[in-house]
């Protein structure tokens, strides 16, 4: 029996989405561009899932840009919003622990003359509101903070921000990654104030090939990928119907996030609870972090040793982030961990269909694991 438990790196494609992916591989193939029936047809499959996809965010349809996934929603948000507004100022807040397609993109715009502000965070992966506060000035013009971390799980009070840089008198915009936190808790970016949301479909239980940017009605973009026009300017390229149509199914059928939240926070609690009797076990997630991600130090056994050894059981779990492997984690070593805890990470990640079987045979492994590798 396997158990799939690395969530957070990709999801297993619901039935839904794959019964729609497969039909518009096979009948509804059509280029959404093309004007005769059968790009008629798939430019309305194309409007089905953007609506999908806006009904979970509660915004308007027309708000809502498809790309090929989270890295380049992110890339056309932060290098589109910055490069169309950097007469306004040359100053971005982030944090030090945003996913690489975020922290990346501010490593290249720092060498482009900007200034990169990068908050710190706490043991916890949280940030200080007072630091954004004092870091906010004339100059910003964008604050880019995730909302879920993708390694430990901490939240961020993204609704905050906004009231923060209005505090300041700031008109700088507001981008959220919130790619581990689309269909996992609820989310409002109208409400929030946010300008621009990225989501990811292979996080979902979509299939990979599909991203998504919310664009606030107003927010102007220079488009980063250029070409034949598609999705308004903001992403050119032909539209990746089968991926597109499966991710917005996938949002269609997404269960009611807080029923879900208790009931992932109650199978995590469990396994917390029968983990930490092993010896030499700490949890590196905040208790009230997100309760999908679990990072957990097993000390003695190192990450890639557990990963291993729990793959030939039919287990699997990751080391960290799958989008930086063969590094030592920068998230884990901001927020102050001991190397040896570092070293010794892994990274196990729910979804809907984990269940508490599969948690108490994940345990038992653990535990015969560490027992063995620290003879």
């Amino acid at each position: 029996m396997e158990i799939y438990l690395d969530n957070s790196a990709t999801t297993m494609v619901c039935r839904e989405a794959a019964n729609t992916v497969t039909s518009m591989l096979t009948e509804n193939y059509g280029n959404p561009s093309s004007l005769h029936r059968k790009g008629t047809e798939a430019a309305r499959a194309l409007e089905k899932a953007r609506q999908n996809i806006a009904d979970v965010l509660s915004c308007g349809r027309d708000e809502i840009f498809f790309t090929n996934s989270g890295t380049t929603a992110n890339n056309t948000a932060l290098f589109g919003t910055v490069m169309l507004g950097k007469h306004k100022g040359g100053r971005i807040i982030t944090t030090s622990l945003e996913h690489p397609s975020v922290h990346e993109c501010m490593k290249r715009l720092e060498t482009q003359g900007f200034e990169v502000v990068y908050l710190k965070s706490n043991s916890k992966g949280e940030f200080s509101m007072q630091e954004l506060m004092d870091a906010v000035n004339s100059n910003t013009v964008l604050v880019s903070i995730m909302a879920v971390n993708n390694e430990i799980g901490t939240v961020n009070p993204i609704s905050g921000i906004k009231s923060c840089l209005n505090r300041k008198g700031s008109n700088a915009l507001i981008h959220v990654d919130a790619v581990q936190a689309f269909g996992k808790i609820r989310l409002n970016p109208k409400k929030d104030g946010i300008d621009l949301m990225t989501l990811s479909s292979h996080k979902i239980h979509g299939p990979k090939g599909a991203g998504a940017l919310y664009v606030r009605k107003g927010v102007r973009l220079s488009p980063y990928i250029v070409g034949g026009g598609q999705e308004k300017g903001i992403y050119s390229g032909t539209e990746a119907m089968p991926a597109i149509a499966g991710f917005g199914e996938a949002a269609r059928v997404l269960p009611e996030p807080e029923r879900e939240l208790t009931q992932i926070r109650s199978l995590r609690n469990s396994f917390v609870n029968r983990i930490t009797q092993i010896g030499g076990v700490f949890i590196n997630s905040p208790a009230d972090g997100l309760p999908y991600i679990i990072n957990l130090s097993v000390l003695g056994v190192p990450s890639q040793t557990m990963v291993n050894a729990l793959s030939q059981e039919g287990i699997y779990v990751s080391a960290g982030s799958a989008c930086k492997k063969g590094h030592r984690s920068e998230v884990l070593t901001a927020i102050g961990l001991d190397p040896k805890r570092i070293d010794s990470a892994v990274r196990i990640s729910l979804s809907r269909y984990t269940t508490e079987n599969d948690l108490e045979r994940v345990a038992e492994c653990i535990n015969k694991i560490a027992m063995r590798v620290r003879r």
